[in-house]
């Protein structure tokens, strides 16, 4: 019954959408790919998203010629290191996703192991139960989601599962489920719950940006920032990415994530050593970086 109230909610929702929304030259998925644009990498999300966005427009002129129309589960898995752009593409989708009258609000919803599990009996079905509440018509994020299977047979982690697939199987204001994480233990993580692979139909990889695309996403985060660069400055960054991704810390290395630290610390470097200076300072001096900037 619940499920049938959700798909047909759906259904109106989109319905309305239209009628109040047309988008005859398909302006949410130029829109889309215009925020895709500024994504380095993530080729199957991008593919993904173009696949979405057709499936729901189809539908629609499906529906105004009186054919069958099927909704399809939209809950997600995805696995990749940190910083490869898994939170990012969750956002750009909740705002596709709510264009489109898919999702009524298409808000973000992030939560851990912490929001969802309690300490005594009954707790964790309660705050399991209000996050998904607070995500109705949105997306609903959970980041490193195998903590919630870490604690052994008396941990509350179990429950907490069940939970999210009940509401997953009978919420009357639809929402969309992305679990999250690195990819060995997502694997893992699904391995020991049978169950759960088929209720995630939609499962992306984010795999770790080459040295290209890291370079490419500090000159991007420049622009943004109106800072420009000396061929020091970028060598130096270069250097420190080749030494990261190689070293002890490889395995933990945070992609873009690391990146835009470098960067954040670079222009506070900079800030000290042109406010040293005690001196009138030109355009140029004040938004560019030199190689001591990156230390």
């Amino acid at each position: 019954m619940h499920a049938q109230k959700s798909k047909s909610r759906i259904r109106v929702l989109i319905q309305d959408r239209e009628r109040d929304q047309p988008d005859p030259d398909h302006y949410v998925l130029q829109k889309a790919e215009q925020q895709l644009h500024t994504l380095v990498g993530v080729s199957e999300l991008k593919t993904f998203i173009r696949e979405i966005y057709a499936w729901i427009h189809i539908n629609r002129c499906r529906e105004k010629h009186q054919l069958k129309t099927k909704q399809q589960s939209m809950h997600m898995i995805f696995k990749g290191n940190p910083g490869t752009g898994k939170t990012t593409a969750a956002r750009l989708l909740g705002d596709m996703f709510r264009e489109l009258g898919f999702l009524e609000k298409g808000h973000f919803i992030e939560a851990e192991r912490a929001d969802l599990v309690g300490e005594y009996i009954g707790q964790t079905a309660q705050k399991t139960r209000e996050i998904v509440q607070k995500a109705e018509g949105g997306i609903l994020f959970i980041d490193e989601a195998y903590a919630l299977a870490r604690g052994g047979e008396k941990d509350f982690g179990r429950e907490a599962i069940d939970t999210l697939v009940k509401a997953m199987e009978d919420q009357a204001a639809p929402f969309v489920l992305i679990l999250a994480g690195y990819s060995r233990e997502m694997e893992r993580f699904l391995a020991m719950n049978p169950g759960l692979p088929s209720r995630f139909p939609v499962q992306l990889d984010f795999p770790d940006f080459t040295s290209e695309q890291l370079m490419k996403i500090a000159e991007d985060m420049l622009v943004d920032r109106d800072y420009i660069w000396t061929s020091e400055a970028k060598e130096k960054l270069q250097k420190k990415i080749h030494l990261r991704r190689s070293g002890d810390g490889a395995s933990v290395f945070s992609n873009g994530r690391y990146v835009r630290n470098q960067i954040e610390q670079a222009v506070r470097h900079h800030a000290v050593r042109t406010m040293r200076e005690k001196k009138e300072h030109d355009k140029d001096a004040l938004r560019t970086l030199i190689g001591t900037d990156f230390k």
